[in-house]
């Protein structure tokens, strides 16, 4: 089963590049995060050309927005809301193998790292609270579950998830607060991160380079802030995982390239 997730930066702008890399890489399952797009426009036909007929997105105009596309038809599908916000960020389904697949767009919040002064950064950790004990009772009720959670979680949270760990301590994405709410959550499922069971620390690893670089590739200052988790339980089944980074030498790309993880399921 072949997993990938993708912060697109706007569904409709890279249809083009979304059928191009589905053609390429016929993933199972394709997560989409930023589709500034609401539902009555998402564009359903260029997925169904393409073979995923099976289709789940919550978005909403100009912001946030997550879909998942599938060729594998879902048993259940559900969305859940955080902090009192109907702001996109969340959808899954259930597969009829029982797989649990869920998408999300964790709050990038903002430039200050500062909940004093920065309502965005605040937001983004209480985002993070309540998904830890959201998750920690999701997995009393259910110990057993399997579930695999993707998306751009706005975090880098290794030294070797970023280019510079020193210069990223103070920047939003990286700063130690922001890293110790993800590793809670982290533990709240006892997850595991699929993407180093392969590619293992510690080498550096990228999903995102600022359009502020030229040369984004020759200076290469990336962090890895889309991720691919999984339930325990699941521990020992990934094939092959990597970052797609030809997706961001393309015309007009989003900043961030697709995360690639095949599962034995």
């Amino acid at each position: 089963m072949k997993i990938v997730s993708w912060n697109i930066n706007s569904v409709r702008l890279r249809i083009e590049q979304v059928i191009k890399f589905l053609e390429e890489q016929q993933p199972d399952a394709l997560c989409l995060q930023e589709l500034k797009c609401p539902d009555e426009h998402f564009p359903h036909e260029a997925f169904e050309a393409a073979g995923y007929i099976h289709r789940h997105n919550h978005g909403m105009k100009s912001y946030n927005g997550v879909a998942i596309l599938s060729r594998l038809p879902f048993a259940k599908t559900d969305i859940r809301h955080f902090c009192g916000k109907e702001d996109r960020r969340h959808c899954m389904v259930t597969f009829e193998n029982g797989v649990e697949l869920h998408n999300f767009y964790i709050p990038a919040g903002g430039d200050e790292p500062d909940v004093t002064i920065n309502e965005k950064f605040a937001h983004k950790l209480s985002f993070l609270d309540e998904m830890t004990a959201w998750w920690a009772e999701r997995r009393v009720a259910d110990p057993d579950r399997k579930a695999i959670l993707v998306g751009d979680f706005n975090i880098a949270p290794s030294e070797n998830d970023v280019w510079s760990h020193k210069q990223l301590l103070k920047v939003v994405s990286h700063t130690p607060i922001e890293v110790e709410k993800l590793e809670a959550f982290r533990k709240s499922g006892d997850f595991v991160d699929s993407v180093r069971e392969i590619v293992e620390e510690p080498e550096k690893l990228f999903s995102w380079w600022s359009y502020r670089s030229r040369d984004w590739r020759a200076s290469n200052k990336g962090r890895r802030l889309d991720h691919v988790w999984m339930t325990p339980n699941m521990a020992g089944s990934v094939r092959t995982a990597s970052v797609y980074d030809l997706a961001r030498d393309w015309e007009k790309p989003s900043d961030h390239a697709p995360v690639v993880v095949e599962f034995n399921i």
